[in-house]
């Protein structure tokens, strides 16, 4: 998905940071789900840690796109070097 318009540089700075911080929060909760299925987990709490789990991947995803797009904003920002 591509963003039609141009954001403003300062927009995109505010929103890569953003979204930098989002996605150390969402490896935290990965790496957390993780840990916690590795203890004596009754049957629901394996559901429950498998949906935290899950919906963690997801959010990921979906930063990574959010992050992609940035990035190709940033680039339409970045003035090109003029071969010497």
């Amino acid at each position: 998905m591509e963003i039609s318009k141009k954001l403003a540089p300062e927009v995109v700075t505010q929103l890569r940071r953003l979204a930098h911080d989002l996605s150390n929060s969402i490896e935290t909760i990965m790496q957390a789900s993780y840990l916690l299925n590795q203890t004596k987990l009754d049957t629901n709490g394996k559901k429950w840690t498998g949906m935290i789990e899950s919906a963690a991947k997801d959010a990921a995803k979906i930063n990574q796109g959010l992050r992609e797009m940035l990035r190709s904003q940033s680039q339409r920002h970045t003035p090109r070097r003029r071969a010497s």
